[in-house]
């Protein structure tokens, strides 16, 4: 009963999920990598998250997140679900959520996201245009912020009247 070296048998009747190159509605669960020293020069698509330590020289699209590690570098456009930057990015990065630029990040180009977070000491030069991707209400304009949602107090006279 307690013995640890015991081996397991699968059990016959438990689920899992395989999926297969023509299943395209299904979300692959692996993780793509390019490795440090591995250089890519062409169009990557990828349907699931990768992390990229070499380089990418031409367009990175992924339907998930990508993550560019401090050695990671992509000359060209990113377009991804989400982003997380420690590398160096020539080009426009348009995430559809969130992008997070590391402590380590270069980014020298116009990024387009509906989230931000920029951490201490991360260099961006370029653009930076915000919206609410997931709201129709809008209709693609720049969602409302807080103060011009809210009425202004009027201002009071300088003159002590």
């Amino acid at each position: 009963m307690f013995d640890r070296n015991k081996k397991h048998k699968r059990n016959s009747n438990s689920k899992e999920s395989v999926t297969t190159k023509n299943d395209k509605h299904s979300k692959l669960a692996a993780v793509n990598m390019v490795s440090e020293g591995t250089e890519i020069i062409g169009k990557l698509i990828t349907q699931s998250d990768i992390r990229i330590a070499g380089s990418v020289d031409g367009e990175a699209q992924v339907d998930g997140k990508v993550i560019i590690a401090s050695t990671g570098h992509v000359e060209g456009d990113v377009n991804a679900t989400d982003a997380d930057i420690a590398g160096r990015v020539e080009g426009e990065v348009h995430t559809e959520n969130k992008l997070t630029l590391r402590q380590s990040a270069v980014v020298e180009c116009d990024i387009y996201t509906q989230s931000l977070v920029v951490e201490g000491g991360a260099t961006f030069n370029g653009e930076c245009h915000m919206r609410d991707y997931n709201s129709s209400a809008n209709n693609g304009k720049v969602a409302a912020t807080d103060s011009e949602i809210k009425p202004q107090k009027e201002a009071l006279p300088t003159d002590g009247n």
